[in-house]
C-alpha cells in the first residue's frame, strides 16, 4: 500500500465533473473603467472570449444610460458580437424597462442582481431588499413566458463594508426567494472578498439543504489571495459552477488597491491541475486578455 501525502487523489475522468465558468470580464470587469471603452473593442473582446470556449458570458447591462455610462452602448454590442452556437449571452436586467431592452436586442440569458446585505442594497441598487426582489418577479415572469434563461446574484455574501458579517441566513432568505420566483441560477458572491475557505463550504453546504447545487454558482474575489482557496471549499460541495474575469480585470471598490475579480486565468490553470475539464482554452483567455489590456493601455492584474 502507497503512503498518503495527505491529499485526496485527482477525480477519475469516469466521475469528474464539467465545471462551467461565467465569464464576467466584459460587464462587471469594463463597467467601473473611468475611460469609455469604444463598442468595437468590447464586441471584439466577447468574440475572443466565445472562440476561447467559454459559454457563458456576461456581455452587458441594459441600465439606464445615467447610472453607468460605460454601459449605454448595450445594443449596439449585442449587435455586433458574431454569436456562436452553444455560448450563452448573459446581460443584466435591473428592471422590467431594461429586460425589454434586452428582449429588443435579441437577449436569450438575462440576469438580475441583489444583495444580503441591506445597507448595501440601498446603496448599491437604491433598493432594499425585498424591494429588489419585487421589482425581479415582473422580470422573471415575462422572461418565464418568453423562455429566457435567467441568472440571479446575490453579493456580500460573506461580509458587508457597511455591516460587517453577514448572516448566512441572509443569504439562504435570498437564495430562496430567487428561486421560488423561477431563478435558474443564483450566483453567491464574496464581493469583498473576505469569506474564508471554511465559511465557503458551510454556506454551500446549508444552501444545498433547499437548492439543488445545480442551481448554485459561486463569485469570489481575490482581495486577500483567496479565491482559488475558496473555489477548492466550494468544488468539495460539489459546487460545479464558478465565475471569473479574463486578467481578473475589475477591481474592488470597497477595498482600494486590492484585486478584484478571480482572474479566468488563475481559475483555468488550477483546474487543469486538478483534472477537472472546462472545455476553455487558456491560450485563448490569454489572447483576449492580451487585447483588452492594449485597449485600455495597462496591465491586467491577474499573476
Amino acid at each position: 500500500m502507497s503512503e498518503s501525502n495527505g491529499q485526496a487523489p485527482p477525480p477519475s475522468e469516469e466521475t469528474a465533473p464539467r465545471i462551467k465558468i461565467c465569464e464576467v470580464g466584459p460587464r462587471d470587469g469594463l463597467q467601473n473603467e473611468a475611460g469609455i471603452v469604444p463598442t468595437e473593442a468590447k464586441v471584439r473582446y466577447i468574440d475572443l472570449l466565445s472562440a476561447a470556449g467559454l459559454a457563458l458570458i456576461e456581455a452587458t447591462s441594459f441600465v439606464r444610460p445615467d447610472a453607468i455610462p460605460q454601459l449605454t452602448d448595450a445594443e449596439a454590442v449585442m449587435a455586433g458580437i458574431a454569436r456562436r452556437p452553444g455560448v450563452t449571452y448573459l446581460c443584466l436586467t435591473p428592471n422590467l424597462r431594461g429586460y425589454h431592452r434586452a428582449r429588443a436586442a435579441g437577449v436569450d440569458a438575462v440576469a438580475v442582481f441583489t444583495a444580503a446585505s441591506e445597507t448595501f442594497a440601498k446603496r448599491n441598487i437604491n433598493m432594499s431588499i425585498d424591494e429588489s426582489l419585487g421589482a425581479f418577479r415582473d422580470v422573471v415572469r415575462d422572461a418565464r413566458h418568453d423562455g429566457v434563461w435567467v441568472r440571479g446574484y446575490i453579493s456580500m455574501a460573506f461580509g458587508c463594508p457597511y455591516e460587517g458579517d453577514v448572516a448566512p441566513e441572509a443569504v439562504i432568505r435570498v437564495a430562496n426567494a430567487l428561486a421560488d420566483m423561477g431563478v435558474d441560477e443564483i450566483s453567491i458572491g464574496d464581493t469583498i472578498g473576505i469569506g474564508t475557505p471554511e465559511q465557503v463550504a458551510a454556506l454551500c453546504e446549508t444552501l444545498q439543504t433547499t437548492l439543488p447545487v445545480e442551481r448554485l454558482a459561486m463569485h469570489f474575489h481575490d482581495t486577500r489571495g483567496t479565491a482559488l482557496a475558496n473555489v477548492r471549499a466550494a468544488l468539495t460541495m460539489n459546487v460545479t459552477t464558478f465565475d471569473s474575469s479574463s486578467g481578473g480585470l475589475g477591481g474592488c471598490p470597497y477595498a482600494p488597491g486590492a484585486s478584484g475579480n478571480l482572474a479566468t486565468e488563475a481559475l483555468l490553470a488550477m483546474l487543469a491541475e486538478m483534472n477537472l475539464e472546462t472545455g476553455v482554452d487558456l491560450e485563448a483567455v490569454r489572447a483576449a486578455s492580451r487585447y483588452i489590456a492594449g485597449v485600455l493601455g495597462r496591465e491586467l492584474p491577474a499573476r
